[in-house]
């Protein structure tokens, strides 16, 4: 993986996408108002161990802050990933996440 690959929103497909080595790294997602909830994170396995998951969430978040987006982590990958990072914990509805646990 020489050049580091750009994590791009799907919206169609209610996803962002990872493309490296031409396999595809997904984060499925809902949008709701000013909330978006990530649903589903999927890294196949010839990509697991490379750090692509952080990745592709990272650059999940990033879009979602970037659109002014609360976020709600209904996928346990996500969940993860904001409870080890708090630079975007802020970006958490905790309210949405009441609603749906």
């Amino acid at each position: 993986m020489d050049e580091i690959p750009t994590v791009r929103d799907n919206p169609p497909a209610r996803r962002f996408e990872l493309e490296v080595d031409g396999t595809l790294a997904i984060a499925m997602y809902r949008l709701d108002g000013n909330t978006m909830a990530f649903t589903h994170t999927e890294v196949p396995a010839r990509l697991q161990g490379r750090g692509i998951g952080s990745r592709l969430i990272r650059g999940a978040l990033e879009a979602a802050r970037a659109r002014g987006l609360r976020v709600i982590p209904l996928c346990s990958f996500v969940a993860d990933y904001i409870r080890r990072h708090p630079e975007v914990q802020d970006l958490v509805d905790p309210a949405g996440v009441r609603r749906y646990y």
